[in-house]
């Protein structure tokens, strides 16, 4: 009697196993719970997480698409089609407009992953999808503004399910000129 018992349990353990397994236990999609994490070293270099509501910098950004299925620092699966980016030290999930400074062009991403982990003025990585809705997908880099948003709940949602959020009417052109200005005085 006691192994009928014991085996009447270990089956759906084992299952529930199983099932575990074959999802990689990929967490789902959302936006809660916000997580800040610890301080990290990666190639010798210590990054500490941390809020920053008033994050605005130039730099530059690349993009990353060959780890499509693989687990995000917060613990989705990535997807290159996805609106998605990576950052350093911002809370996972994090918006940010990202703005290309040779064109104009504006998106939101949302920042699901750690990285760019080089040396360098590099300051965001992009999914495949980002960098090609921002346009730089074919120079696989780009000198650009990201700024921390907080977007409405409807760009929100189509981020989280894979969509881009609404589209953003170009910088004018005086601003990009001001920005690039300031990254020529840094020397990029």
């Amino acid at each position: 009697m006691q192994l009928l018992r014991t085996a009447r349990t270990a089956i759906p353990v084992a299952v529930l196993m199983l099932s575990a397994c074959a999802s990689n236990n990929f967490r789902p999609v959302s936006d809660a719970p916000v997580r800040i994490g610890r301080p990290y070293i990666v190639g010798g270099k210590t990054f500490v997480p941390a809020p920053d509501p008033s994050y605005d910098m130039l730099g530059v950004a690349s993009w990353y698409g060959n780890e499509s299925g693989n687990r995000t620092a917060n613990g989705e699966r990535f997807r290159a089609k996805w609106i998605t980016a990576a950052h350093t030290t911002l809370p996972l999930p994090t918006y940010a407009e990202v703005t290309a400074l040779d064109t104009g062009r504006r998106i939101i991403v949302r920042i699901n992953d750690r990285g760019p982990f080089v040396t360098g003025p590099r300051i965001i990585d992009l999914s495949r999808g980002a960098a090609e809705q921002l346009g730089i997908r074919e120079s696989g880099h780009a000198r650009v503004r990201v700024v921390r948003v907080e977007p409405s709940e409807k760009d929100r949602d189509r981020l989280r399910h894979g969509k881009p959020a609404r589209e953003l009417p170009p910088v004018r052109e005086d601003v990009l000129q001001n920005l690039r200005a300031q990254l020529s005085k840094a020397g990029l």
